[in-house]
């Protein structure tokens, strides 16, 4: 059995690296569907295609036992790579700076060792590898395309360099926030930067903006609903004697709660327009929600733990890691459906790129993650793993 599995582990973490080499970026990922559904063929797993480039994978499809999925996200982001691995991106300005392939290669890792076992599966497993986790709403077409269809029960975890390597969080509600992005447009009058009386300035508006919006945290919701605002850009472009038309302010937000989106929303739009009137201008409002907090359902949770304290021991529970992270996970979609739940699996094992953050251009997966992880995955799903070496 040990054999086997070392000999799975090596292949994931080869295909790990593969892809790699080879980033595609949300909704482009035709390549990476490619190799996956090789993979699946090979294998003798019966596979379909769901959301353009997303692949579901059946295994134990006639067992009575409770319907598990298992899901693995696989796009990348538009980044220049600067890891310098051996296996770092071959594509300009593309990289899996998220570890988005180091999930895809777990999911198949279990797959190699679920199929080698399936007689002894309790119930159905679907492999959920899906595209366009970053912003593209992929977790929604695979629900509208019948992903869940059938399911009892779905799992799902991310890579965490914030958190030391043998640890992780899984609690009972929300593990990650919701989050959304605004676009704020300040239309004044511009005129020559010597006669500002005789124009009605967007930037300096938008200057009186940018600072209003910081009261909503401080002083417009509870503390106790976990919020960060952030404005992440002005953009007034024009020349040193020149007051311009417009500013356009950007920046996004993230919130615990749900029903914390319509009340800040309402206060971003609230805030923005009576300061950009106070300043004679006007203010046009764009508010786009991206997803839900990624909110656990506490039987799957607890589950979930449990195989993660029998993998890495019973300190495994991260005790200073704040929760809800405020990053966002579109996973969210399939917990809105279906019971389940997510888990953050600590990365950060001392090596300078399995500490930097997500989305860093020096940060690469841990492969050491794979074989830990697919146990763990193999474990929910009923099949039996080695013992540790």
């Amino acid at each position: 059995m040990t054999a086997l599995w070392d000999q799975h582990i090596q292949q994931a973490i080869s295909l790990r690296r593969e892809l790699h080499k080879q980033p595609e970026l949300t909704w482009q990922e035709v390549a990476t569907a490619e190799r996956i559904r090789q993979e699946l063929t090979a294998l003798n797993i019966p596979w379909e295609a769901c959301a353009k480039h997303g692949t579901l994978g059946r295994l134990a499809q006639h067992k009575p036992g409770p319907h598990i999925a298992l899901r693995g996200d696989m796009d990348a982001l538009p980044i220049d790579e600067k890891s310098g691995m051996p296996w770092s991106s071959q594509s300009p300005g593309c990289m899996h700076a998220c570890g988005h392939d180091g999930h895809t290669a777990t999911l198949m890792a279990a797959a190699y060792w679920l199929k080698a076992h399936e007689e002894q599966l309790p119930g159905p497993v679907t492999l959920l590898f899906q595209p366009a986790e970053e912003g593209g709403h992929g977790a929604l077409r695979m629900i509208e395309e019948g992903a869940l269809k059938g399911i009892d029960v779905i799992y799902g975890w991310h890579n965490w360099p914030a958190i030391a390597f043998g640890q992780a969080v899984c609690p009972d509600g929300a593990v990650m926030a919701g989050n959304g992005t605004f676009r704020l447009t300040v239309t004044g009058q511009g005129g020559h930067s010597s006669q500002p009386e005789a124009c009605q300035d967007p930037v300096l508006a938008a200057s009186a903006i940018v600072v209003a919006l910081q009261q909503i945290v401080s002083r417009r919701l509870p503390p106790q609903d976990a919020t960060v605002l952030s404005v992440t850009s002005v953009d007034a472009r024009s020349s040193p004697t020149v007051i311009p038309d417009t500013a356009v302010i950007e920046g996004g937000f993230r919130i615990a709660q749900p029903a914390t989106r319509k009340v800040l929303s309402s206060l971003i739009e609230e805030i923005s327009t009576a300061t950009a009137r106070a300043y004679g201008t006007q203010c046009q409002v764009e508010i786009f929600p991206r997803y839900d907090a990624t909110i656990n359902h506490p039987e799957p949770a607890a589950n979930f733990r449990q195989q993660l304290e029998s993998e890495f021991g019973e300190q495994v529970l991260s005790q200073s890691t704040p929760l809800p992270i405020m990053a966002s996970e579109d996973f969210s979609y399939y917990l809105k459906e279906i019971p389940g739940a997510f888990a953050l699996i600590g990365s950060d094992d001392g090596q300078l790129q399995h500490g930097r953050p997500c989305h860093n251009a020096q940060y690469d997966f841990n492969d050491a993650l794979i074989s830990r992880v697919t146990r763990v995955f193999s474990r929910l799903a009923g099949a039996p793993v080695p013992e540790q070496t």
